[in-house]
């Protein structure tokens, strides 16, 4: 287009103005609370700046506790930029319509929530007791566990987020506790030329195995995956994309793997709650000193019969002469990519439940959702809690017949 051109057409109106871009605004505005983490523990934030901005420009209103995402270096000032507006005590982050946390609140954190608000969040039924389902009930509070939210096409995205951290994370820590620094083995987790790999058994075969896999192949080291589902060793294989040494688990061919292993990961997930014991103390004793065994199942009670919850400011403990690392929040240790990945999660479910008026509509209208769902309206709504904690509980799916 010629200067000349261009001159009339802009007198005449032709050519096109930059504009501000319109944002679709959601038909309900949800007041959305994030606390900070009273666990000392977690570092972890369920909704980056990115992510409270996108839900401000949306309509939505957001109010974040000071400091909650330090840890995972988020500021106060990330989140004010964002449009969300810092409260300076956990009543008035709790006091919103959406409660977004990690850890699963305490007695005196319920007792902030507004009656009949959402709680999303971890609900990690192993450290639970009948006293936390009474209080979220006497509240009326309709409770969403990470654990059991399904996405739309039947797989379980927190689960699956942090699995996929965690099993990156093992393989790393293990290399932390194979070095010389840390009075270790004086091994490089993998292999160079001329001298043989470290070799590394995974127990399981789910997310975590199939992460802690791949690093492991990456760096050069030698893997054995056992687990009892055929269907799973055979999917394994086919997402790593090479042959692998795989068995199902008997006492001689995992204790025999277990003698020869510099690394053991413990990645068995409970199917009824608890995972299943499958390594003995009598294997564990007859491992080679200067060993690591890291029990990624540990929140449902570990996969060997050493392994004892430790934290993140004690981590390790040694039993027959073998490192145990048994933290259960392990995702918590790369907190920032741990709250980018839920925030990825939950940012479009907060915008979903906006358009639909709240929490009790996403309820109804997504299965999906409603699979999270655990307490409702002052009632339990998880058989699987019921039975845990001999309660009464009521089924959502009579709650959606009944209501139409």
């Amino acid at each position: 287009m010629s200067a000349k051109t261009a001159e009339i057409s802009q007198k005449e109106g032709l050519l096109p103005k930059e504009a501000p871009a319109k944002v679709a605004k959601s038909k309900h505005s949800v007041l959305i609370g994030l606390p900070k983490e009273a666990a000392a523990q977690e570092k972890r934030i369920v909704l980056t700046p990115e992510s409270v901005a996108l839900l401000v420009n949306n309509g939505q209103r957001v109010k974040i506790e000071t400091n909650a995402g330090l840890m995972a270096k988020f500021t106060d000032k990330d989140y004010a930029d964002a449009g969300a507006k810092v409260v300076y005590s956990p009543k008035e982050a709790f006091d919103a319509e959406v409660v977004l946390k990690v850890e699963p609140p305490t007695a005196d954190e319920i007792a902030f929530m507004r009656p009949g608000a959402c709680l999303i969040s971890a609900l990690q039924l192993g450290k639970q007791h009948a006293d936390y389902i009474h209080a979220l009930n006497h509240k009326r509070v309709t409770a969403v566990s990470f654990e059991n939210l399904e996405d739309k096409v039947g797989g379980m995205p927190v689960v699956r987020a942090m699995s996929e951290i965690a099993g990156s994370t093992v393989m790393l820590i293990a290399s932390e506790y194979l070095s010389s620094v840390n009075d270790g083995k004086g091994l490089i987790l993998g292999g160079i030329t001329g001298v043989p790999p470290t070799q590394v058994v995974i127990i399981g075969s789910g997310t975590v195995a199939e992460y802690a896999a791949r690093t492991a192949l990456g760096l050069g080291a030698n893997i054995k995956i056992f687990d009892n589902h055929i269907y799973k060793l055979r999917r394994i294989k086919q997402l790593l994309g090479q042959q692998v040494y795989t068995s199902t688990i008997d006492n001689y061919t995992l204790g025999e793997a277990l003698k020869e292993a510099d690394v053991v990961i413990g990645a068995l997930r409970g199917e009824k709650g608890r995972a299943k014991m499958v390594v003995s103390e009598e294997m564990v004793a007859a491992m080679m000193p200067g060993s690591i065994i890291i029990d990624v199942s540990i929140d449902q009670g570990g996969c060997l019969e050493t392994s004892e919850m430790t934290s993140h400011d004690q981590p390790t403990f040694l039993k027959y002469d073998v490192i145990h690392y048994c933290v259960p929040n392990i995702a918590s240790r790369v907190a920032r990519t741990a709250s980018v990945a839920l925030s990825n999660i939950f940012t479009p479910i907060i915008l979903q439940m906006a358009d639909h008026g709240g929490a009790e509509e996403m309820i109804f209208n997504y299965k999906w959702f409603m699979k999270g769902v655990y307490t409702y309206r002052g009632s339990l709504t998880n058989a699987h809690l019921a039975m845990k904690f001999s309660m009464n509980h009521k089924e959502l799916q009579l709650l959606l017949a009944a209501r139409y």
